[in-house]
């Protein structure tokens, strides 16, 4: 029994003989001796050349606030000078990356567990060259060669690396990434002073995440996807990857081409780099401008900003997740405010939300269509390709971004101004984006006390677009179309119409240059007048009406439309306006594809009136410069009414379909007018 005590006793003298040997080897070793052999094997397990050219070091001293066995062990803390990792092959250049100075501490305990935990990273001062070329190749990816066949996936590695902080002093940073077109140089420089994060985000925002404090400005320069970029900002000095509760803090002012992008909030994943949380501020000419930086299609408008809170989580399996909540702004002279998500989801991305407007100027929604002013497009840094002597708009739809990816919005519009005495309200919209198939289903608004109610598609899968409108308009009430014209303050009267439209191009004029369709309208109890030409702005309208009707106010029993539309030339089925002095036919034609006018109007007195045209008139030339005139033939019916004038029969029955409900009011005088024309 003596002897196994005695045996024992040896034995552990001679493992703390050992262990002292040890630690007093690893205490006076020369680290430097070794690395030649740590530079071999780094190079060899990276794939490129790697070399700590400077001083080598390893000191083993406890660990402050660790306890037990883990405190009462030395731990190594290493640093090494002048650190460099070089590039593949294929890259320009031999140097990836290069410190100053890198230090680290390694707990000895996990390594029983095959963990390699490093509680916090030191770096130096860092010149960084990152590069990716057009087939995808990246400098900062490693290929460590691990053999699939031989180590499956679903088996866990045979080492964890568990890194808890990193800690970087100043930096220049080059990217030349040529996938994307982009060539940046960024400065990191220390702040004089910590900046605490709720200077920068706002005291609301902090309270939701506090985060540590801004340590280093940056700076940056150069072109973002063909866009020229410059920009500044503020991030932490610490980024922290095993402490999810200690965001890093991020703020940017950027300007990319016309447009201004600022954030300021956290990196809530450093980890993973899996989650956002920032206030984003974005402003520009036009929302289309931010395609070539997001990738998100969206429509042409006049110059925009925008405030809200961007949420990112990038680790969603169907694709990284943004939502920007409770956002406001204004788009030219109109408010917006919603909520917007964007998923980038296979086979492509989708953007959906609910956007709502207290005001929307009719202004503003010019560029959806191409319709604003050539000095509008010049303020977006767009070219005017708007000919001189064309009214409808040539520009093109950009059908092409319609199928990069899909989207789904609600848009609510409670007031629109098209001028302060014509309000519309109550703009409902659903736009679908599915695969280039475009739709508005339905547009509705309320105008004048009745209602427009449109369905749009437009197929941008197709070349040429294909689009089809239909568009029903109830109860328009002509006193309040006209509140400033006086004698149809006591009209009783509305206008009621139709139509539908389908056709092949891609922009409005295209469209409409080859459509099949027709339109139907009927107007009642209403008034005319030179003056409400002018109010109007029709000076075409102004000229006609004096001609037929002088100066004197005139009384409207029914105008009654119904044009059809074949390969965009719109002729006249049935055109009558029936007054209290006269009954007025027009006859005639209006190419959409030439933009040319043909009509003439024959008007026929009532009974034993006096009217005082002798010849009927026209309208001719092109809708940018209509010329109106007297026909020189010398008008050969004068008072025979309907029956004179030759009414064409049969559109008429389809237009007693808009004789609408007299609903305790006047009944309509377009319904007997219609019969009499119906019966012949």
């Amino acid at each position: 029994m003596q002897r196994i005590r005695r045996a024992l006793a040896w034995l552990v003298a001679v493992v703390l003989l050992l262990v002292a040997v040890l630690m007093l080897f690893l205490a006076l070793f020369d680290w430097n001796r070794a690395r030649p052999l740590i530079n071999e094997q780094v190079s060899t397990a990276l794939q490129r050349p790697f070399a700590i050219e400077g001083d080598l070091r390893v000191v083993w001293k406890p660990e402050a606030g660790e306890r037990g066995l883990s405190g009462w062990l030395p731990w190594p803390h290493f640093s090494a000078e002048q650190v460099r990792l070089g590039n593949p092959e294929w890259a320009q250049g031999d140097v990836f990356v290069s410190l100053d100075s890198a230090r680290f501490r390694l707990a000895p305990l996990p390594l029983l567990w095959k963990t390699v935990s490093i509680p916090s990273i030191e770096l130096g001062t860092a010149l960084v060259d990152l590069q990716r070329l057009a087939d995808g190749r990246a400098n900062w990816s490693f290929d460590l060669g691990k053999d699939d066949e031989a180590e499956p996936r679903d088996e866990p590695a045979a080492w964890t690396l568990d890194i808890g902080t990193i800690a970087f002093a100043r930096g220049h940073v080059q990217l030349d990434d040529r996938s994307s077109k982009t060539r940046l140089e960024a400065v990191v420089e220390p702040l004089g002073e910590p900046i605490p994060f709720a200077d920068i985000v706002g005291k609301g925002a902090a309270d939701r995440a506090a985060a540590q404090d801004y340590a280093f400005a940056w700076r940056t320069k150069g072109d973002f996807r063909g866009q020229p970029i410059t920009g500044d900002g503020k991030v932490g000095g610490l980024l922290a990857l095993h402490d999810a509760s200690l965001p890093f803090p991020l703020q940017a002012d950027l300007r990319i081409g016309a447009a201004r992008i600022r954030v300021a909030g956290s990196l809530t994943d450093p980890q993973n780099l899996g989650a956002l949380d920032l206030r984003l501020q974005l402003s520009g000419n036009s929302l289309s401008q931010l395609y070539p930086l997001t990738g998100v299609t969206l429509p042409d408008t006049p110059a925009y900003s925008t405030d809200g809170r961007l949420q990112a989580d990038l680790r969603d399996a169907d694709g990284a997740i943004f939502r920007y909540l409770d956002f406001n702004g204004r788009i030219g002279a109109s408010d917006i405010h919603g909520d917007l998500t964007f998923v980038a989801r296979q086979p492509r991305p989708k953007l959906s939300g609910r956007l709502t407007s207290q005001q929307l100027l009719f202004s503003d929604l010019a560029p959806l269509i191409g319709a604003d002013s050539a000095a509008d497009k010049r303020k977006r840094g767009e070219q005017d390709r708007q000919p001189a002597n064309k009214v409808l708009p040539v520009a093109e739809f950009r059908t092409e971004r319609w199928r990069t990816m899909d989207a789904d919005v609600r848009f609510v519009g409670k007031r629109i101004v098209h001028s302060e005495q014509l309000p519309i309200r109550n703009l409902d919209t659903h736009v679908l984006l599915n695969d280039g198939m475009l739709s508005l289903e339905p547009l509705r608004f309320g105008m004048a006390g009745g209602t427009l109610d449109a369905q749009i598609r437009l197929n941008g899968a197709l070349t040429p677009m294909q689009g089809q409108l239909r568009l029903s308009a109830r109860e328009l009430r002509l006193k309040q179309l006209f509140p400033t014209f006086a004698p149809m303050q006591t009209s009783l009267g509305a206008l009621n119409g139709d139509a539908s439209l389908s056709g092949s191009g891609n922009s409005v004029a295209a469209l409409l240059g080859g459509a099949n369709g027709e339109l139907k309208m009927l107007i009642n109890d209403g008034a005319v007048s030179r003056g409400l030409m002018e109010i109007a702005g029709l000076n075409v309208g102004n000229y006609l009406v004096g001609r037929l009707f002088g100066d004197e106010e005139v009384r409207i029993n029914c105008a009654a439309a119904d044009l059809g539309i074949k390969q965009g030339l719109m002729s006249t089925r049935l055109f009558v306006i029936d007054t209290e002095n006269a009954v007025i036919k027009v006859d005639g034609s209006a190419n959409f594809a030439s933009e040319r006018l043909d009509f003439t109007i024959t008007p026929a007195t009532k009974g034993f009136r006096i009217f005082s045209l002798r010849s009927p008139l026209y309208v001719r030339g092109t809708f940018k410069q209509p010329a109106p005139g007297v026909q020189a033939t010398p008008l050969a019916l004068r008072g025979a009414g309907l029956v004179a004038l030759g009414v064409a029969v049969a559109p008429a029955a389809g237009l007693l379909a808009l004789v609408a409900p007299s609903a305790g009011d006047e009944p309509s005088q377009c319904e007997p007018l219609l019969q009499k024309i119906r019966g012949g």
